[in-house]
């Protein structure tokens, strides 16, 4: 599949915490701006890809959009981890025949909305379906927010290989740096000092409030087509080299605590091997990455599970500003869901379009190839974008 399909067109909502939208006119609002970048009519759309967890039915967008006929529609499980791989299943339609135009969309309001973070995901569960009965063994005792369950592994992980809060309050600055130059950033000229990460209130030892993403409200869609098909649209493509899911031996959903070590992120890995092995590719090959920062200890662990560094070696390899622009490898150029919003990942694959394309507002020289990841602890997704 590498090579043989392309994103030809990008869009968004603005990013807010009171959007006052229902999560459809987000969702048509980003489908709409992507196609017009796309310079593709809505009534050539013929496949819809989003989340499992999106609440815009593809027959609603379809009818929202005035698309004609749908061929291919399919629904991608588990939140952020979805993100890549609404683009996966969206190649493969384009590059099988399944499809011609493929539209993948994520839209929620969950700031103004239900906020994932509070707990209440883990606290409403109920029933006997296998993932109440998980939560089950855990919500009794307080373990029921996204943060609390990534501080079991960045604790480990920091006992494990001597990382320190400084070591995570590195990305938290690099990623409030770069949103402080992008005007469509929540935290557009807000930058943070490694001081103000430091003082920032505990979450979850050892989480800090400015190593935890933001809450957003917010839609974006990006345009799939065949790498033929894209050669005759009026847009930018950015062609697909690699794409993949991934999900490791004894899985769960964040809470993996029974591996025999919980310091990795193996199902990132089993993206890994895939997307270098479909592309040809490296990590010496890559300018820039969009790295899934949901959480800051786990940017640190996806760059070893991509081979950016050894295990336990990401601590020195982001010292000395190696991630902010000009550094060797500048991650999350938008500002992340850390600075810029937190989409599901979403925003992060546009920005990766912006950085091939080279209209990025904080752009990267001589950009070749782009590395995006989605999901950490989850079922898992990744894609390798490479510029024409």
């Amino acid at each position: 599949m590498s090579g043989k399909a392309a994103i030809v067109g990008i869009g968004a909502s603005e990013f807010s915490k009171e959007s006052g939208r229902s999560e459809l006119q987000l969702c048509l609002e980003a489908c709409k701006a992507a196609l017009d970048d796309a310079g593709v009519a809505p009534q050539d759309v013929d496949g819809l890809v989003t989340f499992s967890m999106d609440s815009s039915p593809s027959i609603m967008v379809g009818r929202g959009l005035g698309v004609k006929e749908l061929r291919y529609f399919s629904l991608v499980d588990y939140g952020g981890g979805a993100a890549c791989a609404t683009v996966a299943h969206a190649a493969a339609a384009v590059a099988t025949g399944l499809a011609d135009v493929v539209v993948c969309y994520r839209a929620f309001n969950e700031r103004s909305g239900r906020r994932f973070g509070s707990g209440d995901a883990a606290v409403q569960m109920r029933g006997e379906s296998p993932m109440a009965q998980h939560f089950g063994y855990y919500a009794p005792y307080g373990l029921i927010t996204p943060a609390a369950w990534v501080a079991m592994a960045a604790r480990r992980y920091m006992h494990r290989y001597g990382a320190t809060s400084e070591d995570f309050g590195r990305v938290a600055v690099a990623a409030r740096a770069h949103a402080a130059t992008n005007p469509k950033a929540w935290f557009y000229q807000r930058p943070i000092s490694l001081d103000d990460h430091q003082r920032s209130k505990l979450i979850a030892e050892p989480l800090r409030l400015l190593d935890c993403c933001q809450e957003s409200d917010g839609g974006v869609a990006l345009v799939i087509v065949s790498a033929e098909r894209a050669r005759d649209l009026p847009g930018q493509e950015v062609l697909i080299a690699g794409a993949a899911q991934g999900s490791a031996h004894d899985q769960h959903m964040m809470t993996s605590y029974y591996r025999d070590d919980i310091t990795g992120l193996p199902e990132m890995g089993t993206v890994a091997r895939q997307v270098w092995s479909q592309s040809g590719l490296g990590p010496q090959d890559i300018q820039t990455a969009v790295i899934y920062d949901h959480f800051t200890p786990f940017v640190l662990t996806q760059l070893e599970e991509f081979g950016f560094c050894g295990r336990g070696e990401a601590r020195d390899f982001i010292q000395d500003g190696a991630i902010h622009l000009g550094g060797r490898l500048p991650l999350n150029t938008h500002g992340g869901q850390l600075g810029e919003a937190y989409i599901h990942g979403m925003n992060g694959i546009a920005e990766a379009v912006r950085q091939a394309r080279g209209t990025a507002v904080n752009q990267v020289a001589d950009v070749r190839n782009v590395l995006v990841t989605a999901g950490t602890g989850v079922p898992t997704s990744g894609l390798l974008l490479s510029a024409l």
